[in-house]
C-alpha cells in the first residue's frame, strides 16, 4: 500500500479541519501555534509534500531550495503577499489562496471600523475608562458624520464591493471608487459606485478605506503626499495589507491632525506596530481581525484544507495562484 502524502500544518487551525486532513495525509501539525523562523519552517518541511500557511509564513525562493519534495502551499488567506509567488512557479510549486469565504465578514469588519474611527469609540472609551467623564459638552467627543458622507474606496474587489453595498444601501453615502479597472455598468449601479482618479478621490472623500492587494507597486499607495491631499476633517482606513499606508508618514499626519482619524486592522511589519501610531489618540488599532469569526476562520481553514487534498489526490486545486504545470509545459515546449 502506498505511503500517504505528509503535510505540515504551519499554525494553530480549528481542531475538526486537522481531523479531515488527517483522513487523507500524515500531518505534522503546530496545534501549540509556535512561531517559527524561516529556518525553523524549513526543518518541519524538509520531508513533506504540501503545507497549509496561515500568511505569517514565507515562501520564497531560499525555502524552496531548501525543501524540493514541496509540492503545494495551501494559504489560509484571501492575501498571499507572502508567496514569491514567481520563484514558486519556477519550482514546480502550486499555490493556492482562500477567496470568497471571508467576503461579508471582512467588509462587516471594514464598516465598523469605519464608523468606530468616525465617531472616536476608542477614544471616548479610553477617556471614560480613566474616569475623567464627569459632565457632559455639545462637543465632548464629536465625530464625523457617517450617513449622507461621501465614501472612497481604493481597490474595489469583492470585499470593496461589499462595503460600497452598505454604505450606499444602509447610511445613504455618496460612493465613489478607485480600481486598476473600471467595474462593469452593471456592477457599479448594483454598489452605487462611481468611478474616479486616486487624486479625485482622496480629495472629495470624508472616510477614505483600502481595500486593495499587496503588491511590490502598490507599496506605499497612501503616504505624506496622498495624505495632504485628503480633507482635515477625513478619516483613512485600511483593512487591505501593511505596506500599503507609510505608517511612519500617517502617525505623523494624525498628530499634527492633517486628517481627522484614522482606523488600522494591518500595518507594516505586523505584529509589531509602528511606536508613535501608539502615541495619537485620534488612532483605531486592531490586530488583524477583519475575519476574526470562528464561522469564516473555518471556512477558510476548510477550503485550504480542500486545496491540499485535491491537489494532492491528483485533482486541480481549487482556487490556485499560480500555474506552475503551464510554465513547466511552456519551458519544455521552448527547449
Amino acid at each position: 500500500m502506498a505511503s500517504k502524502p505528509r503535510i505540515l500544518i504551519a499554525r494553530a487551525i480549528p481542531p475538526e479541519v486537522v481531523r479531515k486532513l488527517e483522513q487523507h495525509f500524515e500531518v505534522e501539525s503546530n496545534q501549540d501555534d509556535v512561531v517559527w523562523s524561516p529556518q525553523e519552517l524549513a526543518v518541519h518541511l524538509q520531508d513533506k509534500d504540501g503545507v497549509l500557511t496561515t500568511g505569517s509564513q514565507t515562501i520564497d525562493a531560499a525555502l524552496l531550495a531548501a525543501c524540493p519534495r514541496l509540492k503545494v502551499v495551501a494559504n489560509m488567506a484571501v492575501g498571499y503577499n507572502n508567496f514569491d509567488v514567481p520563484a514558486m512557479t519556477a519550482a514546480g510549486v502550486q499555490g493556492t489562496n482562500a477567496p470568497d469565504v471571508l467576503t461579508e465578514t471582512t467588509a462587516d469588519f471594514g464598516f465598523a471600523l469605519l464608523m468606530a474611527t468616525a465617531r472616536r469609540v476608542t477614544e471616548s472609551e479610553h477617556y471614560l475608562r480613566a474616569g475623567k467623564w464627569n459632565s457632559w459638552r455639545y462637543d465632548l467627543f464629536a465625530g464625523s458624520e457617517v450617513h449622507g458622507s461621501t465614501l472612497g474606496i481604493i481597490g474595489m474587489g469583492r470585499i470593496g464591493q461589499g462595503i460600497a453595498k452598505r454604505g450606499a444601501h444602509g447610511f445613504g453615502m455618496k460612493v465613489v471608487y478607485h480600481n486598476r479597472s473600471r467595474l462593469s455598468p452593471e456592477l457599479e449601479a448594483e454598489c452605487k459606485a462611481g468611478y474616479v482618479g486616486k487624486d479625485e478621490l482622496l480629495a472629495m472623500a470624508d472616510h477614505v478605506v483600502l481595500v486593495l492587494p499587496y503588491t511590490k507597486e502598490n507599496h506605499h499607495t497612501i503616504g505624506a503626499a496622498e495624505i495632504a491631499r485628503m480633507k482635515p476633517t477625513a478619516t483613512l482606513i485600511n483593512i487591505a495589507r501593511g505596506g500599503i499606508v507609510d505608517d511612519a508618514a500617517l502617525a505623523r499626519a494624525l498628530r499634527d491632525r492633517t486628517i481627522a482619524a484614522a482606523g488600522l486592522d494591518v500595518f507594516e511589519g505586523e505584529p509589531s506596530v509602528h511606536p508613535d501610531l501608539l502615541t495619537v489618540p485620534n488612532v483605531v488599532l486592531t490586530p488583524h481581525i477583519a475575519s476574526a469569526t470562528m464561522g469564516t476562520r473555518s471556512a477558510m481553514a476548510e477550503l485550504a484544507a480542500d486545496n491540499l487534498i485535491d491537489f494532492l489526490s491528483g485533482k486541480g486545486p481549487r482556487t490556485p495562484v499560480n500555474q506552475p504545470e503551464a510554465a513547466a509545459a511552456g519551458a519544455r515546449a521552448k527547449a
